[in-house]
């Protein structure tokens, strides 16, 4: 009935945003697949960084929960709206994975916790063999 918590975004997120992402995955690993190690860990590092699509959510529906608050106090209660509409848009989005400006957030390039952390597994996959292949030559 509930999607999972690491499924919600992918299966609310079109198939052509989710073949970039995916072509952009395999870009940045076959960038750095000849890379030496520094250029792998500073990639790593950018990863830790990026900010994900539930970060997003998680810092603009607060906002206009606030928006609303402060405008309905200070101009008209006609505002309060806001809140309780970015309010049942964040409990959609739990329940159900939907909200409105998960295309938005996409579109722009944000992806999923699962996504960066695909990234990074491969990285760290790639060093693995660095590592691997230093050991074999002496």
């Amino acid at each position: 009935m509930f999607p999972a918590t690491t499924e919600k975004a992918e299966r609310n997120t079109s198939p052509a945003a989710m073949q970039r992402f995916d072509q952009q995955f395999r870009e940045n690993i076959a960038r750095l697949k000849g890379a030496d190690k520094h250029a792998i860990e500073q990639r790593l590092s950018e990863l830790d960084r990026e900010w994900n699509v539930e970060r997003a959510i998680e810092l603009e529906a607060p906002t206009m929960i606030l928006v609303g608050l402060a405008l309905g106090t200070l101009s008209n209660r006609k505002w309060f709206a806001v809140s309780a509409m970015a309010a049942s848009m964040v409990i959609l989005h739990n329940l159900q994975g939907w909200y409105p400006l998960l295309p938005v957030f996409r579109a722009a390039g944000l992806r999923t916790a699962e996504e960066i952390e695909q990234e990074r597994m491969a990285l760290k996959a790639l060093l693995g063999e660095e590592t691997t292949l230093a050991h074999s030559i002496h």
